[in-house]
C-alpha cells in the first residue's frame, strides 16, 4: 500500500523517534506508517525480520530513518537488547507504542493449560511492564515521552472464551495507570482499548462474527481507523491526558 507524506498541521512529529513492538502488521503496521508520514523516525520490531524489513522500507521511501530490530515482547531479555540498540541507533525514544499480543481461546478454565497462561501473560503485560520501565524511566530522566500501550474492550467487556487474555489486558490497564502516575510529570502514560478490527487476526474469527458484533456501528473497524487516536496520545495535543484508558470499539455496550 502507498503512503504518502502527509501535510498535517495538527500532528507533525518531525524529530521525534518512535518505537513500535508488534510492527510488522495490523495495527502496528499503521502506526509505524502513520507516524512516518508525519515526521517521525520509527524502529520497527517484532519477532520475525524480514517483516520487519518490510515495514521499514515502507517508512524509508516516505523519507524517515528508521530500522528494524526483531525481538519476542515478552522476553525480558530481548526487550532489554531492544531498548539498547533503539537508544544506540536515535539516541532518544519519544513515543513508545507497546502493540504486540496475542488473543488465543480457551475452551475452559479447566482445559487452560499453564503454559498458555504464561505466555498469553508475559506478551500482554510483563513484556509491556518491562518495556515500559526501561523506556520510561530514561524518558522521565530526558525530555519526556508518550507510551502508549494496546489493551482491549476485553479487558472490560470480558466472556469466557477469553479469559487468560482478558485478564493480562485488564493488568495492563492497571499498570498504564500506575506508570503514568510513576513517569509523572514528564512522561504520558495511556492505553487503547479496541474493539474488533479487520486484522490478521479477524481471518481466523468466525464468519458470522461481524454480523453479530456488539458494536453500535455494526461492523468491525478498518486498522486505519485507530490511527488518529494513537496521534492524539503521541502528541502534544494530549499534553493534559495521562493515565488515561480511550476506547475505539465502534460503540460497544
Amino acid at each position: 500500500m502507498e503512503v504518502e507524506v502527509m501535510n498535517d498541521h495538527l500532528f507533525d512529529f518531525t524529530g521525534k523517534v518512535a518505537l513500535v513492538t508488534g510492527g510488522s502488521r495490523g495495527l502496528g503496521r499503521e502506526a509505524c506508517l502513520a507516524l512516518a508520514s508525519r515526521g517521525a523516525d520509527v524502529v520497527v520490531s517484532s519477532r520475525k525480520r524480514d517483516a520487519c524489513e518490510a515495514v521499514v522500507a515502507e517508512i524509508r521511501a516516505l523519507g524517515r530513518r528508521a530500522i528494524a530490530i526483531p525481538a519476542h515482547a515478552g522476553r525480558w531479555e530481548e526487550l532489554d537488547l531492544l531498548a539498547a540498540a533503539a537508544y544506540a541507533e536515535f539516541g532518544r525514544i519519544d513515543i513508545l507504542i507497546n502493540n504486540a499480543g496475542m488473543s488465543p481461546i480457551a475452551p475452559s478454565s479447566l482445559a487452560t493449560e499453564e503454559k498458555l497462561i504464561d505466555a498469553v501473560l508475559s506478551l500482554n503485560f510483563k513484556g509491556p511492564f518491562r518495556l515500559a520501565a526501561l523506556v520510561g524511566t530514561r524518558m522521565a530522566a530526558g525530555a519526556g515521552g508518550s507510551i502508549i500501550n494496546i489493551s482491549s474492550m476485553g479487558a472490560i467487556r470480558p466472556s469466557a472464551l477469553i479469559a487468560p487474555y482478558a485478564g493480562a489486558k485488564a493488568a495492563l490497564n492497571a499498570i498504564t495507570r500506575a506508570q503514568a502516575e510513576e513517569f509523572a510529570p514528564k512522561v504520558r502514560v495511556n492505553a487503547i482499548l479496541p474493539g474488533s478490527f479487520r486484522t490478521d487476526i479477524s481471518k481466523h474469527w468466525p464468519e458470522d462474527k461481524e454480523a453479530t458484533t456488539p458494536a453500535m456501528m455494526k461492523r468491525f473497524g478498518e486498522p486505519n481507523e485507530i490511527v488518529t487516536a494513537i496521534l492524539y496520545l503521541a502528541s502534544s495535543h494530549s499534553s493534559f491526558t495521562t493515565g488515561t484508558l480511550l476506547r475505539v470499539d465502534g460503540g460497544w455496550p
